[in-house]
């Protein structure tokens, strides 16, 4: 039976990490598969999981009153959706969907935190990697926000 071990290993997130890691995140992980406009996940939805995209795009999403649904970031390859499995209550913060057919590695919340309490550095590994990701996250929608509603008509300079 062919593992996931190699494709895990040198995903960007967990590139570097010790092999001992990378066998107990390759145990929480699983391949998926998505198509076009189907919802990966809900806001309000449980936090259970998150993903690392292999092939297509995903949009996060919010519900604006008034206007609509409006697409927070786009992500693509090898990059991770979803950072709400590690931070209590484990809701989801957006709407996650696919934008196009997207394969992923779907990766077990649950499993992994279950797994931090006998291997505390493996949690401390996969914090400082999500913390960056968050960081990224934040950078984006700020950049976005100020693109959005930013002053456009050079009154202010």
């Amino acid at each position: 039976m062919e593992t996931l071990e190699p494709i895990v290993s040198e995903l960007p997130l967990f590139k570097g990490l010790k092999p001992e890691h990378i066998q107990i995140i390759t145990g929480c992980a699983a391949n998926a598969r998505f198509e076009a406009g189907e919802f990966m996940g809900r806001v309000g939805g449980p936090a259970d999981r998150f993903w690392i995209i292999r092939q297509g795009r995903v949009a996060l999403e919010i519900h604006a009153p008034g206007r609509g649904q409006l697409t927070v970031q786009t992500i693509g390859e090898n990059d991770a959706v979803g950072w709400s499995w590690l931070v209590p209550p484990y809701q989801l913060r957006f709407d996650i969907h696919a934008v196009t057919s997207t394969r992923v590695l779907m990766f077990d919340g649950k499993c992994l935190r279950g797994k931090f309490a006998n291997d505390p550095e493996l949690g401390y590994e996969l914090m400082q990697r999500f913390s960056q990701l968050i960081l990224r996250r934040l950078e984006a929608m700020s950049i976005q926000l100020l693109d959005l509603y930013g002053d456009h008509d050079g009154e202010h300079e």
